[in-house]
């Protein structure tokens, strides 16, 4: 199939490309500089492409930064994903308009309370940073374009991942880079925000994977959570950097890189993709923390 990778030059854009060359499928990539925020710009490149399927991962999607520019935010996340689906809908060939595979968050989720853990997919939207509140926005105008339009949307909620190649600016990668550079002796501690909320991590390679695998087994309308179904507590993922580092050097914990209003606790529920896909998470979490290391080392 042939497939067009918004944000394709982002974290998990190369390795979604990587992934869908290896099952024989051709890559489509948006020309260089092309803004999902210019409707037209975007209508004309994804009819160039002329695509089976879209996968579209292009947004802002630094949590953090959502409170600085929230306008800005909402503009590629939402009305982004607005400007897609109307792009994707002029696409259509000989009647049939190319499947799109939205990726949302599971930011969306918001705080949600013990007994409603692991989280399912019908648990209602309670956003509370700016980031999930346009991720939210977005899945509705997928969905409505779905119902209103017959465009074929299937939304992935996605947990948190990671792995090589992530930009700075996320948990893993900035614990890693301090945790680095303490074994190699240039810095005497690690400095954290909050180190005492939990959160489900999974392998950006085990991500692919059940990306193509909604694209095409998922179904029209309806969401997924693509989620390990565990969480790790962020001390804990520390104390693991710091052991398959070397490192040992107290961590200190500054209230100035805290996220205003940070969910506790975040840990999905994968039956409803596991059930539509088969996929499950292969990659642990310890072999994932050490790929980031090596990279980094």
């Amino acid at each position: 199939m042939r497939v067009l990778v918004t944000g394709s030059r982002g974290f998990v854009g190369p390795w979604l490309a990587r992934h869908l060359s290896e099952c024989g499928d051709e890559v489509l990539h948006l020309p260089q500089g092309t803004d999902v925020t210019d409707a037209e710009g975007l209508r004309s490149a994804v009819a160039d492409a002329g695509p089976d399927a879209i996968c579209h991962l292009a947004a802002q999607s630094n949590v953090g930064m959502s409170w600085e520019d929230p306008v800005g935010t909402f503009e590629v996340n939402a009305v982004g994903t607005l400007n897609l689906c109307q792009a994707a809908a002029s696409a259509a060939r000989r009647g049939e308009a190319p499947r799109v595979l939205l990726v949302s968050s599971a930011e969306v989720y918001g705080r949600v309370v013990p007994e409603r853990m692991p989280v399912g997919e019908d648990q209602p939207f309670a956003p509370v940073t700016p980031y999930a509140a346009s991720k939210a926005a977005a899945e509705m105008v997928g969905l409505q374009w779905w119902l209103g339009r017959g465009l074929p949307v299937v939304r992935a909620r996605a947990f948190n991942h990671t792995g090589p190649g992530q930009a700075p600016g996320f948990v893993v990668p900035d614990l890693a880079a301090q945790v680095v550079r303490a074994a190699q002796g240039g810095t005497e501690r690690v400095v954290t925000g909050n180190l005492q909320v939990s959160r489900d991590m999974t392998d950006v390679r085990d991500v692919v994977r059940a990306y193509r695998l909604l694209l095409v087994h998922g179904l029209p309308g309806e969401a997924y959570n693509v989620c390990r179904g565990e969480a790790v507590v962020l001390a804990d993922l520390l104390a693991r950097l710091m052991r398959l580092a070397g490192a040992d050097v107290p961590v200190v914990v500054d209230p100035a890189h805290a996220r205003p209003a940070d969910v506790p606790v975040h840990v999905g529920n994968p039956t409803r993709l596991r059930e539509a896909t088969g996929w499950r998470a292969e990659i642990p979490l310890e072999q994932t923390l050490a790929d980031v290391l090596a990279e980094l080392g």
